[in-house]
């Protein structure tokens, strides 16, 4: 995986944080490892429903390989492994806490505004 370093203009740095964090499942994976400890494979499946095993599998190997996550392999019978935050990793921390609050504002005004109408986890809405 080929990455570049962003430093010619403004917003340029911007561009090198989303080629590490971009892709639809893995600021969702970092918020899972920010809010616990190591995460097994199967914990992120329960933890993220809607990601199927191979892109939750190509995802874990994207940032084990920008360095941000470490995969621990364990020696046991059967094979165990997890996945925890390196250093590195955990320098993200302020992205993924305001990207949660952000969140958590959106839902909010989208609350308020009525597109929501139940207590269901996932919907879709039309914006008026």
């Amino acid at each position: 995986m080929q990455r570049h370093i962003y430093a010619c203009q403004n917003g340029c740095p911007v561009q090198s944080t989303l080629q590490v964090i971009a892709g639809k499942w893995k600021a969702v994976i970092l918020y899972h490892l920010f809010k616990g400890n190591a995460h097994h494979f199967g914990e992120f499946q329960r933890e993220i429903k809607d990601c199927s095993s191979r892109m939750l599998a190509l995802q874990l190997n994207e940032l084990e390989q920008d360095g941000v996550i470490k995969k621990n392999i364990y020696s046991a019978s059967p094979l165990k492994t997890d996945y925890v935050l390196t250093e590195f990793g955990k320098s993200l921390a302020p992205v993924i806490e305001a990207m949660e609050k952000w969140g958590n504002h959106y839902n909010k005004t989208a609350a308020k505004k009525g597109y929501l109408n139940s207590t269901d986890c996932r919907q879709s809405i039309e914006i008026r």
